[in-house]
Parts: C-alpha cells; structure tokens; sequence
C-alpha cells in the first residue's frame, strides 16, 4: 500500500506519477472502442439507410414489395429498440444474455465492439435517410434520364453529397462513442473509467482520481472536434473557384477572381 501524500494537488501528481501508465491504456482502449464502433455503426447506419430509401415502383414484382416491406419493418424495429434503450442496459443484456439463452461466450472486447457499433448504426441509419432525402429529388430525375440504376444514382451522386451533410453528426457520434464506452465497465471492459474506478475504490481518492480522468477525456474530445471540423472544411473545399487558364481574356471578361489583397498580404 502506497503512502498517499497530503493536499489535493499533490496526490494529484502522486496518482499521475504511479498510475498514469493504467489510465493512459484506458484512454486507448476507450479510442480503439470509440472509433471501432463508430467506423462500423456508419456502416450499419449507411446500409440501413439506403435500404431505407429504395423506391418501390409500380413495375416491381410482387416478391420485391413484400421484401422491402420486410427489411423496412425489422430496421424500423432495430432502430426503435436500441435508441430507445440505454447503452448499460444493452451492454448486460447481450454479454450476459448471449451465454445464458443461446451458450455464446462471448469475448470481452468483441462485446464492447458489437455493443458500441449497433448502438451507434441504429442512430446513424435514421442520419444517414435524412441526409438522403435533404439531396434535391432532381438529381435523382436526371440520373434515371440518362439510364442510371437506383444503385448508380445512390454511390456515384446521392451518398456523396449526403456524405458531407451528415459528416457534423458522425463526429458527433464519435464524441459521444468517446464518453459513452464508460458504460462497458458494467461488463468489466477495462476502458478509462473502469481504470478510474478501481484506483480511486483502492485508495479512496475518488475527487483527484476523477479530476485527471475528467481532463483525460476533455483532451480527447477537444481533440478529435477540432480534427473533424478541420476534415469538414477539406471536404467543403475552397471558397472560390477560379477559372485555370492562361488566357488574358479572362481577367478582362470577369471570369478571374482577384485575391483580395488584405488576404495576400497575410
């Protein structure tokens, strides 16, 4: 047993200096977890969908409707269930109701991954159909004009416009991804607040423990807003698009955009 020293900021240092290495690895398990689930619950949200979005037209077959109708139904379901639940209580009911109902032991860190990305691809999927439908109908219209399937319209002009509109609430899913792996610790997930936990429950420093990791996960969310925010202004793109050409016609027909000459001088 360690020999806690007295004043808040001194324990502080204390707990950094012979902890820091375990709540640096929760830290890294709480991104593994975060970005994992948040890259495959937008795969989830993606397919979802688009699968949402597919038309039913007068000339499909029978077979067809009743399928879409189907797939409609159980993602309706899906996405009912689980954002209509908290993450803890799906969390214990699929690692412990996995082995109890069907004798699937399931591993720690595949649960924590399972858990976070269905949770996050039943919230994507309703983003993702929104960010579809805000893309103008006529754009569909032109593309079935020139002969262009449901899936060629979707991939080569729809997703990638809705991409960009729904970027702000896939960031926003990682953040929360990031806060929200706390939960795992109910399924002994040794993330950062499961780490947290046990060096304050060891040594009663509950306040200066939770301080640190309270700072742990405000760097890391500052971080990865300010890194997507920097990816949403790549993909915006420029703000001016000038003309690339070399003819001096140009610059006296009003099709070259001058710097401003404020913004040359910076």
């Amino acid at each position: 047993m360690y020999s806690l020293p007295d004043g808040f900021f001194q324990r502080i240092i204390y707990i950094l200096q012979h902890f820091g290495g375990s709540l640096l690895r929760g830290a890294g398990l709480t991104l593994l977890v975060a970005f994992v689930g948040t890259v495959i619950g937008c795969i989830i949200g993606f397919i979802c969908g688009v699968a949402k979005t597919i038309p039913i037209e007068k000339n499909d077959t029978v077979f067809k409707k009743i399928m879409l109708r189907i797939v409609w139904i159980i993602i309706d379901v899906y996405v009912e269930v689980f954002r209509g639940t908290p993450m803890m209580v799906q969390a214990m009911f699929i690692y412990y109701g996995s082995l109890l109902v069907l004798g699937i032991d399931m591993p720690m860190m595949f649960a924590a991954f399972f858990i976070v990305s269905i949770n996050t691809g039943a919230y994507m999927a309703e983003t993702v159909r929104g960010g579809i439908l805000s893309i103008d109908e006529g754009q569909t219209e032109s593309a079935k004009a020139i002969g262009m399937t449901h899936g060629q319209t979707m991939f080569n002009i729809i997703l990638p416009q809705a991409l960009r509109n729904i970027m702000p609430q896939i960031g926003n899913n990682l953040i929360i991804n990031i806060k929200d792996t706390c939960v795992l610790s109910c399924i002994s997930v040794v993330e950062l607040f499961f780490a947290s936990k046990s060096i304050a429950g060891t040594y009663f420093t509950y306040f200066e423990t939770f301080t640190v990791t309270m700072v742990i996960y405000l760097i890391m969310t500052v971080f990865f807003s300010k890194l997507l925010r920097f990816i949403e202004n790549r993909m915006d793109g420029p703000e001016n698009y000038d003309l690339a050409t070399t003819d001096t016609l140009a610059h006296t027909s009003g099709m070259y955009n001058y710097p401003d000459k404020k913004e040359h001088k910076k």
